[in-house]
């Protein structure tokens, strides 16, 4: 990219780095930028800048959050008896938009996924643990995506909640396969999720 000027190369160079953003466009989102208003251009950056500085994690379910903990978590009328696992704030967001869950979430952040390296240290499962040993948790829902690491990370979860979370009459329920086999929650439309938490059954 020599012939084009430093910062509009440098620019293209971070925007290849966002998921699901090959090189042209890439270059079309810079060059968008460069056409826009100074105005708009400066928005986006100080939006930018506002997430990374206001939002953090919310010590009790590690969603994404301006408050902690959470408005989930923190809402007397949410049964914090019932835990939704999920591996990611996007999939609590695709959840709440059915309506249906009344309980509040645990977000992993990942997947166990040996081939890549992922493993327990690497997502949230021990601070899982740790709020069902609290002994207020009646049933947890195992709402990880329906593909290989989702069934994977599911199953181990299952295990660990048994041995080590010390809590009898514990329910462990998965979502009802209305869900496409390899698909992502975030992508399924709320009757189908709705659907999938209904008829979630036990593990």
């Amino acid at each position: 990219m020599s012939e084009i000027a430093p910062p509009v190369a440098a620019l293209i160079e971070e925007f290849a780095k966002l998921p699901g953003i090959g090189g042209k466009t890439a270059q079309r989102l810079t060059f968008f930028i460069l056409r826009s208003p100074t105005d708009q251009a400066r928005r986006l950056a100080e939006a930018i800048m506002r997430v990374k500085e206001s939002i953090v994690y919310c010590s009790r379910c590690f969603n994404f959050t301006e408050t902690d903990p959470c408005p989930i978590c923190s809402n007397p009328a949410r049964d914090q008896g019932v835990i939704c696992v999920v591996e990611k704030p996007l999939d609590v967001l695709a959840l709440e938009k059915t309506g249906v869950h009344k309980g509040v979430y645990h977000v992993l952040h990942g997947a166990l996924s040996p081939m890549n390296g992922i493993g327990r240290k690497d997502i949230r499962i021990d601070e899982l643990l740790k709020r069902v040993k609290s002994g207020e948790v009646r049933e947890i829902i195992l709402a990880t995506n329906p593909n290989t690491e989702g069934e994977l990370t599911a199953r181990y979860i299952e295990q660990d909640l048994k041995r080590e979370a010390g809590v009898s009459g514990l329910r462990i329920t998965t979502l009802a396969r209305g869900l496409p086999t390899g698909g992502d929650l975030e992508y399924a439309d709320e009757g189908t999720l709705s659907r999938a938490l209904e008829g979630r059954r036990e593990m």
